[in-house]
């Protein structure tokens, strides 16, 4: 079976975005993991954290990515803390080409302005909170990822070019 492509990274990295341009040019379906838990918990992502508390969103945002990916190949845009579980990392190394998407944060608070969307752990001061994560969370993305594409200045289309040659040449 064809392995899936899976993307990750900080918020703002643009996920979501190459995630459905991808699927477009290889066929393939799309999975947001994060719309996937707001559509099998019927609430808004901010609405679980602030109800239920992250934890019962991380288990969902499991159930979610091993569902995204047990299909066959997809596009899985991954929400940016799935990789803080072993059981998910381990899940997208042997089901996936993983690819981390990064930018400096400054550009992905930017980026996370522009699209208006309420991020429950970038409350306050973003680009600290922001930071602080980048800090937790980049040992793991690197731990997961076959690429890493920096995406700063980079038009949505040239970084799709890239990925999908490097998930070619694999």
């Amino acid at each position: 079976m064809e392995r899936s492509l899976a993307l990750v990274g900080l918020s703002g990295a643009g996920k979501s975005t190459l995630a459905r341009m991808l699927a477009a040019h290889l066929g393939w379906p799309v999975a947001d993991t994060d719309a996937l838990v707001v559509e099998r918990a019927g609430l808004p992502v901010a609405a679980i954290f602030a109800g239920q508390g992250e934890a019962a969103f991380r288990d969902l945002e499991a159930e979610m990515l091993a569902r995204a990916l047990e299909r066959g190949p997809a596009v899985v845009a991954t929400g940016g803390g799935v990789v803080l579980r072993p059981a998910n990392r381990a899940l997208l190394r042997t089901r996936a080409f993983v690819v981390w998407l990064d930018a400096p944060d400054a550009e992905l608070v930017e980026r996370l302005r522009a699209h208006d969307e309420e991020r429950p752990l970038l409350a306050g001061d973003a680009l600290a909170r922001l930071a602080a994560l980048r800090a937790a969370r980049e040992p793991l993305y690197a731990e997961v990822a076959h690429l890493r594409l920096e995406t700063a200045g980079m038009e949505p289309e040239e970084a799709t070019r890239r990925i999908i040659s490097a998930y070619r040449e694999v």
